[in-house]
């Protein structure tokens, strides 16, 4: 029988530890996920929030992981009230009020199931500020409330915040065994799982998520076709693009939005008004997560293609990823310049640096676009 703790690709000894944690009962109030970006640590997160509400309990099948009851299937579609991820809001990491609204939700009773999960993304960007107003919290939450913090390595984050946490290292996952693990999960062929990879800074579980999803798929084809197209383009162009691709990035946010609010309007008649606030909150962060998600997206495609471009100019067309674009990107390459294909990378990296400032994405996508003409291409 197959369980959440299985869509955990990659890290055989992290689900170990999850699964006899959860049968034996173990379960402590916090937690630190440490990995690089693609090791899984989102999914083992939400997978082991599963297994802490499910109500079949540790001696459930697979150590509580019934997988079809209501809070199973609800924690699985990332769509339950009291599993709550939490993401920076600020330039340079959380906020200072945003940790304080933390703080006062974990205090809140579970909306529910019996017990509430937090989960903190990037507890690396923790400030000492923001660290400290949530120190007492994660040292002494309520009884009914695990927190799961996430971060790149437990080095980048505050030692008060670590020594208050079980740490759980994820391992660095090679391309290879990613790429077989994309295939395994989606049944894609190689060439479409390092594209998939590619376009999604090599995490496994968006990648299977892209390959299973058309609107997902289309938008990397056609940001390829645009990026293919700048040569070309005149301003109006660029920004006819630049509108195009807004409207790809924002896609999700329609169908998340009226789902959520389908879920709200279920639920409305028997919550309270604190309840009804927080699930508000909360769909405002799952949408501005998903606008985020895509930018970052879009981010991650460009890069890749502007890769193929530097290694067909070395002459090693046989490394290029992104080999349904191959036409652009040989029309590219034969100029021979990988100076203004790097100049045209930090273009993106700008652009990804820019997406946790207020900085609207229709500004900043218009703004990559016209860099990376300008980078490539001017004369």
């Amino acid at each position: 029988m197959s369980d959440a703790f299985d869509g955990i690709v990659g890290q055989p000894k992290v689900r170990d530890f999850l699964r006899a944690t959860v049968a034996s009962d173990r379960t402590i109030h916090a937690y630190l996920f440490t990995g690089p970006a693609g090791s899984n640590k989102t999914q083992a997160a939400f997978a082991f929030a599963q297994a802490i509400l499910c109500p079949k309990g540790p001696q459930g099948p697979r150590g509580g992981l019934c997988g079809s009851c209501d809070i199973c299937r609800k924690v699985a579609r990332r769509t339950h009230p009291d599993v709550v991820y939490c993401a920076p809001e600020g330039a340079a990491g959380y906020l200072v009020g945003q940790v304080r609204n933390l703080i006062s939700s974990v205090s809140m009773a579970p909306i529910q199931a019996s017990r509430k999960v937090y989960i903190v993304d990037r507890a690396d960007l923790l400030g000492v500020q923001a660290a400290n107003a949530f120190l007492k919290t994660l040292e002494e939450p309520p009884d009914d409330v695990v927190i799961v913090l996430l971060a790149r390595t437990a080095e980048s984050v505050l030692p008060t915040i670590v020594s208050r946490c079980q740490v759980v290292p994820f391992r660095t996952i090679p391309q290879s065994e990613a790429c077989a693990l994309v295939v395994q999960n989606s049944g894609a062929s190689l060439p479409e799982a390092r594209r998939a990879l590619a376009a999604c800074d090599g995490s496994i579980e968006r990648a299977v998520a892209l390959l299973g999803s058309t609107d997902q798929r289309s938008m990397r084809k056609r940001v390829l076709s645009v990026l293919g197209c700048l040569q070309q383009a005149d301003d109006w162009d660029v920004v006819g693009y630049g509108r195009e691709l807004l409207g790809l990035v924002k896609l999700p946010d329609d169908a998340a939005q009226a789902k959520l609010q389908e879920q709200l309007d279920e639920n409305r008649d028997f919550l309270s008004k604190s309840a009804i606030r927080q699930l508000e909150e909360r769909n405002k962060r799952q949408i501005t997560a998903k606008t985020t998600a895509q930018m970052r997206m879009l981010g991650s495609i460009s890069r890749s293609w502007l890769r193929d471009i530097m290694v067909a100019s070395a002459g090693r067309g046989d490394l290029v990823v992104n080999d349904d674009a191959l036409a652009s990107i040989q029309a590219v390459a034969a100029r021979g310049d990988t100076a203004r294909a790097a100049a045209a990378l930090a273009a993106v990296d700008r652009f990804l640096q820019a997406i946790p400032y207020n900085v609207s994405p229709e500004t900043n996508i218009d703004s990559l676009l016209f860099e990376i003409r300008r980078c490539l291409f001017a004369r």
